[in-house]
């Protein structure tokens, strides 16, 4: 179950904002029935890259055994 302030995962790319799978964003809404989530990805420093309205099956819980990845962000 994704809640408000959960750091999620994307499931696939989304390259029109510059976005791959894996990348992780922070919930900032969820939406009623949590079907779909107000996601908000950052780069390092804390600038917003993009906030999006993703549903249920684009992202995922954070694994507490994962372990991060860190890439360069080049906009689009």
């Amino acid at each position: 179950m994704v809640r408000e302030l959960d750091t999620v995962v994307l499931t696939h790319a989304i390259k029109e904002h510059g976005l791959e799978g894996g990348d992780i964003g922070a919930v900032v809404h969820c939406y009623p029935e949590g079907t779909a989530f107000e996601v908000e990805f950052l780069t390092a420093e804390g600038k917003t890259i993009v906030l999006l309205t993703l549903n249920e099956t684009e992202v995922r819980p954070l694994g507490g055994s994962e372990i991060l990845h860190v890439r360069e962000f080049t906009p689009v």
